[in-house]
């Protein structure tokens, strides 16, 4: 039953992206090199870890805040003739990011990063998620397909896809919710991979495919039942295969908006697998495979989420702040108002304990591993969305009629934390893991088998 955690993976996992505001309004606050330090002393990091982190934040400040209005000023002249074209301050960033060793920071194997280390890191990008992660290469859906592609691929399949991928030359996507059974149970899904001497067929639908819509999209990863496996347990059947985006029999159909957004130039999409044919080295792993993959894909993802999603709830904050110190009503400045000074209080309060939380989860599996964190990680993902779409609801609120326009980009925010209270599987999958381990030591004790919980 743990495998349905991997649930709706594909949709959302780059709700971050797209060019949804017109930025009239960015309010920055630059961050201090020695930001989040008590959290440091509780979560010990690295003395590189800790230089590396003041690096990010040292970039974030002196290049990418001040880019962000460049970017919506280059997309919106792109978007005159093509709306899923990449502004080029994009490419100009990653060049000054990798130059300076600020590059693929969320793989252990290439940084040399624990994941609490790389949590902190997350959280800064999350304060300009729409830019921010692929600066660094470190932008959903490429890490998760990056990590798939380094544990699990085979040398070849590595030379092609992850190698570029590393190198920040194309971008990916993954193909997994689909949109005529119910992806909260993964194993609904209906996608065929059928084998045909030294190829596989590939017959079916997937939606909110994110990144499908970059035009440098090159590599999907896609996750189907295979055939001749209907004896195997339920979570045996599924396979994972690599799929180039040109091949033919690849039908991009529409791109799909989150409440009204599309996320252009990046864009979640609806793609048809129409008797696609793909090697047989195109396999992941092996068939029957798929659920091992996700599983070992999603722990890690999962922290990313959460942090870039406390990094966004923490800009909303002070974007709260600044407005209620700057706007009157009723004669008194709104931060003088009682319901406004508890809005940001509580704020607070939500913010430090989702961090704390998350934080917490990703030091266990630092120590213990993925399936030790597993509980930790549902409650994260029930945890910090929510909490980052009351933080920002509440900013909203404070900002009136300015909040729930394109002038800021607050209701885009809220958009992106709504989607990953579906993404990556739906709260109550999570909640029903967090249930389980919560009762299983009562149930076992009730048996006359008393166990110890983690």
């Amino acid at each position: 039953a743990s495998c349905c955690h991997s649930a709706s993976a594909s949709f959302g996992e780059g709700m971050f992206r797209g060019a949804a505001y017109r930025g009239r309004h960015i309010f920055v606050r630059k961050m201090s090199a020695t930001a989040n330090s008590s959290a440091m002393e509780m979560f010990p990091c690295s003395d590189r870890g800790k230089r590396i982190y003041s690096e990010v934040i040292g970039f974030m400040n002196e290049r990418v805040y001040p880019a962000e209005k460049i970017y919506q000023e280059q997309y919106e002249e792109l978007a005159k003739r093509d709306r899923w074209s990449v502004p080029p301050i994009i490419e100009k960033l990653k060049t000054e990011a990798k130059q300076r060793g600020l590059w693929n920071l969320f793989l252990p194997s290439e940084s040399n990063l624990s994941q609490v280390e790389y949590a902190f890191m997350a959280e800064q990008m999350g304060r300009a998620a729409h830019i921010a992660p692929e600066v660094f290469n470190c932008n959903a859906p490429d890490t998760g397909n990056m990590e798939v592609l380094h544990l699990f691929g085979t040398d070849e399949q590595k030379r092609q896809w992850l190698a570029p991928l590393l190198e920040g030359k194309i971008r990916s996507v993954f193909c997994m919710t689909e949109p005529d059974v119910a992806s909260s149970d993964a194993t609904n899904m209906e996608l065929e991979i059928r084998r045909d001497g030294n190829e596989y067929i590939i017959n079916g639908k997937k939606w909110w495919s994110s990144g499908a819509g970059d035009p440098r999209c090159r590599i999907a990863i896609v996750m189907g039942r295979s055939t001749g496996l209907e004896d195997q347990p339920i979570h045996k059947q599924h396979s994972m295969i690599l799929v180039p985006f040109d091949t033919p029999g690849v039908v991009k159909v529409r791109p799909l908006s989150v409440y009204g957004y599309d996320d252009a130039p990046h864009g979640h999409w609806e793609v048809h697998f129409k008797n696609v044919r793909v090697p047989v080295s195109n396999l992941l792993l092996g068939e029957g495979r798929g659920f091992e993959i996700a599983q070992s894909r999603l722990g890690p993802g999962r922290i990313h989420h959460c942090m870039r999603l406390i990094g966004m709830a923490e800009r909303g904050l002070e974007m709260m702040c600044d407005r209620a110190c700057k706007r009157k009503a009723f004669g008194k400045e709104l931060a003088r108002q009682g319901t406004v000074q508890a809005d940001i209080a509580l704020s607070r309060v939500e913010i430090d304990q989702a961090r704390l939380l998350t934080l917490q989860a990703a030091r266990l599996i630092d120590t213990r591993g993925n399936r030790s964190a597993r509980h930790l990680v549902a409650m994260i993902k029930v945890a910090a969305p929510r909490m980052a779409c009351g933080v920002l609801d509440r900013a909203i609120q404070v900002h009136g009629g300015c909040g729930v326009s394109d002038d800021t980009f607050l209701a885009h925010m809220w958009v992106s934390a709504r989607s990953l209270r579906l993404a990556d599987g739906p709260d109550e999958v999570h909640l029903a893991t967090v249930a389980r381990q919560e009762l299983k030591p009562h149930a076992m004790a009730a048996m006359g088998k008393p166990q110890s919980r983690l």
